[in-house]
């Protein structure tokens, strides 16, 4: 890693007063170049790399599946256990299987596949099956209404769309053809709608038999080719040697949570790199064991789950789905996992059925607990060091990145010291730059917020056809034309030893008569109150200082009988006691009281939409409710 030394005039931002500083160090990273970055598509990565090594260790579980799901040989684990589950010998032979399928339904090099799943063995079969003919999996969030469906569909050109025909209260296939008469008459492979121009193929995962298919769907079981002596298993070896390690396998879709989502291109080498350093990074072997809880539609739940711990030859486990935590919590003790992923409110979740197993007498065996990531959205300290010593989570890592990132730029490592794995995010991972860059692109001084810059091999090609807001989020430095960096819209600080620590999304950051406040170090005071289950803190319009702190709180269900719940008022004292009087909340609103709703509106991966917090503060602010009397 390294420092880059200088001397300059600066003016704080946080303080807007002119000072001095000595010779200093610029907010400039770079991530060791050794060892050298993987050149391997994943195709020949699994066969060359996985396959070849550990075929005969556990690969896949799905704690909810069939053991023969997909129909085929039957499982070495037939008889053992009553759930799917595989080494890496019989994920090869589904893998292959699909690749032949997709191959012999028309899917062809660069056609888009777009998804809509939990997390299921068919989703994982995918993720390899794409990728080996030259297709692109396209991962679409499954919480889209209708419209926003269609719209993905559109965007990125969905040639072939697999579904599963319900998910939580979500009825796809139901949805689809009330919306898509056409496809009651339309042949399987033939599909014409004037909406979806593209669109020839819908292939429903039917896993459990319970729903009629429409004329236009087949049944994924149908397009599977078992046998290996086929024209299909020829093409499929032909392509898989063709292919280039640079050339796009994945559509990942931005969140949504400041609008309109992008689609996100990313490569072989984008992907793979970024799932070996990550699990290098947290000392995988091919004996851990990964409960991956984080959607599969998000490079959460696909790279630092799937590829992070696949591409060391590790076990992945579906405990259900969608979110369960009672699942979850009985596959970390049937399955003795050593690995949690989560964002913060997998984690509520697990923590909370935890102790209530605990509290009625049930011996909880996490033992074989000892890492995992936190990350997502902003991950309170507090939670932190409850997840470490609650959970035997002692080596649980931070990880930070974006989408466009592939994801993750820094990461904590077990070996860290505590303070720095629950109040940074880590340092800049293998073969990446970072730099803290001010509103005119100058790098700042070491500890001196700016907005974080990232650049490298893990950097997207480029949002989908859509080259304007490319170039918006993107600039090369004058003189340099090898690095390509992406702005992160995040405000980060960089310490003397190279730790981030994130301080909040520069859009989020609220201005106060001229002194912007951080809302994740407000968030944070917060959420150490054990009352406090949730808290997102948003600018609120004011005629005097332009805007003041807003706070959305939600109740801990933990809260002892009998204990005075607390006020807006002891909300706003417990942040003025603990930081500057300028960051207490003139406005408090407790979520599911008082008329305002029930929850914080989230997106599926976890993060809080603050944008349409803001909306809503500013109504309820306007009709009076949730001022804290003073």
């Amino acid at each position: 890693m390294s420092l880059v030394p200088c001397a300059r005039l600066l003016i704080s931002n946080q303080r807007f007063h002119w000072r001095w500083r000595k010779a200093s160090t610029l907010s400039v990273v770079q991530g060791p170049s050794h060892p050298p970055l993987e050149t391997k598509t994943l195709s020949e990565y699994f066969t060359q790399e996985i396959l070849q090594r550990h075929s005969t260790r556990p690969a896949l579980i799905c704690s909810s599946e069939k053991p023969r799901a997909h129909g085929g040989p039957s499982s070495r684990n037939l008889g053992k256990v009553s759930h799917l589950a595989w080494d890496f010998d019989e994920f090869e032979k589904h893998i292959d299987a699909v690749s032949r399928g997709l191959l012999s339904m028309g899917v062809q090099k660069g056609d888009r596949i777009g998804i809509i799943m939990g997390n299921n063995s068919a989703y994982a079969i995918l993720q390899w099956a794409a990728a080996r003919i030259g297709a692109i999996l396209a991962t679409i969030n499954p919480s889209y209404r209708i419209d926003e469906l269609v719209g993905t569909l559109r965007l990125v050109g969905i040639k072939h769309l697999i579904i599963v025909p319900s998910l939580r209260t979500s009825q796809y296939l139901k949805l689809f053809v009330e919306r898509f008469p056409s496809l009651a008459s339309s042949n399987p492979g033939d599909i014409q709608e004037l909406e979806l121009p593209e669109l020839r193929n819908l292939i429903v995962v039917n896993n459990d038999d319970e729903h009629e298919l429409v004329k236009a769907a087949t049944d994924w079981r149908e397009i599977i080719i078992w046998r290996e002596d086929t024209r299909e298993a020829k093409l499929v070896r032909d392509i898989a040697r063709s292919l280039d390690k640079d050339e796009v396998i994945n559509l990942q879709f931005t969140s949504g949570t400041t609008g309109a989502p992008k689609a996100v291109s990313l490569t072989h080498h984008n992907l793979l790199n970024n799932g070996i350093s990550i699990g290098r990074n947290m000392n995988i072997s091919e004996k851990d064991i990964l409960c991956n809880v984080p959607p599969l539609f998000h490079c959460f739940g696909l790279v630092l789950g799937n590829l992070a711990f696949w591409s060391h030859s590790a076990c992945v486990v579906y405990p259900s789905e969608s979110f369960d935590p009672v699942a979850i919590v009985d596959t970390l003790i049937n399955e003795k996992c050593s690995a949690l992923h989560g964002v913060p409110t997998h984690f509520l979740g697990v923590l909370s059925e935890v102790e209530k197993r605990k509290s009625q007498g049930e011996r909880v065996d996490l033992s074989h607990l000892r890492t995992g990531i936190a990350a997502g959205t902003s991950v309170p300290i507090d939670l932190m060091r409850r997840l470490i010593s609650e959970m035997n989570l002692r080596d649980l890592t931070n990880a930070y990145g974006m989408t466009e990132t592939s994801p993750v730029s820094f990461q904590t490592t077990p070996a860290d010291p505590i303070i720095k794995r629950v109040e940074t995010v880590g340092k800049v991972l293998p073969h990446v730059k970072a730099k803290i860059t001010d509103p005119e692109g100058n790098v700042v001084p070491v500890g001196l917020p700016g907005e974080v810059c990232v650049g490298g091999y893990l950097v997207q090609k480029g949002y989908w056809n859509d080259e304007e807001h490319t170039r918006q989020v993107t600039h090369q430095d004058a003189g340099d034309d090898d690095t390509v960096w992406m702005h992160t819209g995040d405000e980060g600080i960089l310490d003397e030893e190279g730790y981030l620590r994130i301080v909040g999304r520069i859009k989020d950051i609220i201005i106060r008569g001229g002194e912007n406040l951080f809302p994740v170090q407000v968030e944070n005071v917060l959420l150490a109150d054990h009352s406090i289950r949730e808290a997102a803190v948003v600018s609120v319009p004011h005629k005097e200082f332009g805007e003041v702190v807003g706070a959305w709180i939600v109740r801990s269900t933990g809260t002892a009988s009998g204990q005075p719940r607390s006020s807006r008022t002891d909300i706003r004292n417990l942040v003025r006691e603990k930081m500057n009087p300028q960051t207490a909340p003139a406005w408090v609103w407790f979520v599911g009281e008082d008329g305002v709703p029930d929850e914080l509106p989230k997106t599926a991966s976890g993060k809080v939409m603050k944008h349409v917090l803001r909306k809503w503060s500013k109504e309820l602010a306007e009709r009076g409710i949730g001022r804290v009397i003073t």
